[in-house]
């Protein structure tokens, strides 16, 4: 609640959430990006093979994400934006931006 009040968040609808879904790379970029308050992104996606399947709403957090060093390719130069954050892309992301 309190994320969704502060912006942070945003349901798939004015009138739902989806906690228990999977969440994406870009999904986890944006919410990052929100919270440590939307700064300029100094990051580019230009090296990604993918780089255009990336969501409106999702390409300035995306690239702060990969500017801040948060957010990284995957196999075949792939940024994987629509892709969902396992376990593991979660903890090494959050870990990175602990140490922002």
């Amino acid at each position: 609640a309190w994320a969704a009040e502060n912006g942070i968040v945003n349901g798939v609808s004015d009138t739902e959430f989806v906690p228990g879904d999977d969440i994406t790379r870009e999904q986890l970029a944006a919410i990052l990006y929100r919270y440590a308050g939307s700064p300029e992104p100094t990051g580019s996606l230009d090296g990604f093979t993918d780089a255009a399947s990336a969501s409106d709403y999702a390409v300035d957090a995306l690239r702060w994400a990969v500017g801040e060093g948060l957010l990284t390719g995957k196999d075949g130069g792939r940024l994987d934006p629509a892709g969902t954050a396992s376990r593991a892309e979660l903890a090494q992301i959050l870990a990175r931006f602990a140490q922002m």
